[in-house]
């Protein structure tokens, strides 16, 4: 059978972009359908935009931080509906760089809802196209839990449109987001209070970095209730009250006209069709094997709608994967060990590789830490007790390679990506200590730990 496009994305977020332009440079006929902005919520909703948020958020400390260094003090008011009209400006832009890089690939832009009529028929607004191979990659999307009021609360993907500034806000969630939001706000002047279920912020990262990073949290003015449970939000004269149970008893917290929602996400495929697939949905998420196949032969799956690693880098490489495979000849799977990210908190975070208690499950004994914890030269002057952390997680059953690297401190992600070569590539800790240092500088503490 003859269809219309060798390969027909459904998605055109990082991963879905990444394919399709992959593909048609290896001379595939290639579509893409996407209803929202080109990019995805990394460029319009995530990374991007939240990355320039915390731009926005240090500069209240590097104006204090200045005077250390024979600087005269600052005094400057922040203007929020500024700074979100240049942030979505930015955004505005990088959506039509990514419009003229398709444009460039040759790849057909359909601006509509996509939905199958089967395996290799798709419905585009008014138009059904046929495809003989085809990529779901439509994303993620916040989810609202199951609490009492919830439906007052805004998520992550509401903050850049916020009309005015919140001057006290109640942020419900201890994951990546919801710290992160936390520390843009508590930078920029807000009064921040942090909910969790837990007794600690970021769940399945190294127990050191949780407890730098919460600690720093706490130091720098965010209200952090752990262990909460029987949570409830009502509307006020003035906002939201946030009523909830901790460990000392009950609480009500208020908040001026914003309730953060940072409870989680979940995969966006909901009235796309998959009842008209063979493609199986398993917690939620599209079941996909190591061949980011589903049970469905010619259809394929990238990104958050798996839910496997939901990091955009991850979806943007198995997109290339994909296309690699089958339009370029040259087959191969995607590689998930030793993937590094970065919690874009104050302070910044950054890891690659095992946490400590992955490596003691796996290693037992033969797991060695090495740990520095230290000021960096910059907040001498400015006398401020900033600490940086630094942690490698060591095999010494296996000539001493590091399975993990782990930070919490300024540039952290800019430290560890350059770090999470070497341990992709295996190093050991005497090659860790056979490299010259860059003095002064944090990093040359993670060639220098003994």
């Amino acid at each position: 059978m003859a269809y219309e496009f060798d390969y027909f994305v459904i998605g055109a977020g990082s991963g879905g972009i990444a394919s399709a332009r992959r593909a048609a440079q290896y001379g595939a006929k290639v579509g893409v359908a996407e209803y929202d902005r080109l990019g995805g919520t990394c460029v319009n909703r995530g990374c991007v935009p939240k990355k320039l948020m915390v731009y926005a958020s240090k500069f209240p400390d590097h104006f204090e931080e200045a005077t250390g260094y024979g600087w005269s003090p600052v005094e400057s008011q922040f203007d929020w509906t500024a700074l979100t009209t240049a942030v979505n400006n930015e955004v505005s832009r990088l959506n039509g760089i990514y419009m003229r890089m398709l444009d460039n690939s040759n790849v057909q832009i359909f601006r509509d809802r996509a939905r199958f009529i089967d395996p290799h028929t798709i419905q585009v607004g008014d138009k059904t196209i046929t495809a003989s191979k085809v990529l779901i990659a439509v994303g993620g999307e916040p989810t609202y839990p199951d609490i009492p009021g919830v439906e007052l609360a805004i998520t992550s993907d509401d903050i850049f449109s916020l009309p005015q500034y919140p001057k006290q806000i109640v942020i419900l969630g201890g994951g990546y987001i919801g710290c992160e939001f936390a520390c843009i706000l508590n930078g920029l002047g807000c009064e921040v209070t942090q909910i969790i279920r837990a007794d600690k912020i970021l769940r399945g990262f190294d127990e050191d970095l949780r407890t730098e990073i919460q600690d720093a949290m706490i130091k720098h003015g965010i209200t952090l209730l752990t262990n909460t449970q029987n949570l409830m939000l009502e509307k006020a004269d003035h906002g939201i009250t946030v009523t909830v149970r901790t460990e000392d008893g009950e609480d009500c917290i208020m908040a001026d006209m914003a309730c953060l929602s940072a409870l989680g996400r979940k995969p966006n495929i909901e009235n796309i069709g998959l009842e008209n697939t063979a493609v199986e949905v398993v917690n939620g998420a599209i079941a996909i094997n190591q061949a980011l196949e589903t049970a469905e032969p010619d259809v394929y799956a990238v990104g958050d709608c798996t839910d496997r690693i939901n990091l955009t880098p991850v979806a943007i490489n198995e997109g290339r994967v994909l296309a690699d495979t089958h339009f370029g000849e040259t087959p191969r799977t995607m590689d998930y060990r030793d993937i590094p990210t970065a919690v874009f908190t104050t302070p910044e975070a950054a890891t690659v590789g095992m946490t400590e208690e992955e490596a003691r499950q796996e290693f037992g004994d033969a797991v060695k830490v090495y740990r520095s914890r230290f000021r960096s030269m910059y907040y001498t002057l400015p006398g401020k007790d900033e600490k940086t952390l630094m942690k490698l997680i060591v095999n010494e059953g296996d000539s001493e390679r590091v399975l993990g690297a782990h930070m919490v401190g300024d540039h952290a992600a800019e430290i560890i990506q350059g770090v999470a070569i070497a341990v992709k590539m295996g190093a050991t800790k005497a090659d860790f200590d056979a490299t010259v240092g860059i003095h002064p500088s944090s990093a040359e503490e993670f060639v220098t730990m003994r």
